[in-house]
């Protein structure tokens, strides 16, 4: 319980972070977008009101930080093969080819959405058999990243810590950011859980433990950036 009321307190007075704090140069900045596609906000197996939630406060970071001159934005998206593995773990969900797959619909209106870097990905994984660590290795005047979507303990915390242990790998000084605000992942009640033969998913309390497993790890975790 010590531990717990000490989370619950660290959460609770997470602090706001200036956009124009984190770097001189928005050159050396990057948004990265994790799976804020149709298939987990707005339709589908696996959407949820929650993530739907952050959306306008990502849009608007991803405003204010254009305007600031970040123009390295980097859209992490699931798109699976029609018999992807992955469906042996969770539903069927964002396959290639589907609207599901595609970017949220609030991204695709902004003025700016043609310099967006689209990367597919067929797991939870940023990593595995996808083009990220290309863009790493060809952009890497680029030391600062927010990470940014859903899901919390999923595919945001593996990104997020994949951004920081490939950076301790190599020895290159790089900061990571994730906004509160900005990432969100699903519930799934117990009694929802087991009536469908699933497994429960808390998702207040698995933000929260994410939140602090991605500090504990070196990334900076922030109540917002504004």
């Amino acid at each position: 319980m010590q531990f717990i009321d000490w989370l619950s307190n660290w959460y609770k007075n997470l602090a706001p972070l200036k956009l124009t704090k984190l770097s001189e140069d928005p050159g050396k900045l990057a948004i990265i977008s994790v799976d804020l596609i149709v298939g987990f906000a707005h339709e589908g197996n696996l959407s949820s009101p929650r993530i739907k939630a952050i959306i306008l406060n990502v849009v608007g970071l991803f405003k204010k930080s254009y305007d600031f001159g970040v123009r390295n934005f980097v859209l992490i998206q699931d798109t699976h093969h029609p018999e992807a593995r992955e469906f042996s773990t969770y539903p069927k969900h964002a396959v290639s080819g589907s609207r599901e797959s595609e970017m949220i619909p609030e991204f695709k209106k902004l003025p700016f959405s043609n310099i967006f870097k689209i990367i597919e990905k067929n797991s939870i994984s940023p990593s595995y058999g996808t083009k990220f660590d290309d863009w790493l290795d060809e952009n890497k005047e680029v030391d600062t990243f927010i990470v940014v979507g859903d899901c919390t303990d999923i595919c945001v915390y593996l990104t997020a810590l994949h951004l920081k242990v490939w950076a301790d790998q190599f020895q290159l000084k790089r900061k990571v950011i994730v906004p509160e605000n900005s990432v969100q992942t699903y519930d799934l009640p117990v009694d929802t859980a087991e009536k469908i033969g699933a497994v429960p998913h808390d998702g207040d309390f698995l933000h929260k433990t994410f939140l602090y497993h991605m500090k504990l790890n070196g990334i900076n975790v922030v109540k917002e950036i504004i």
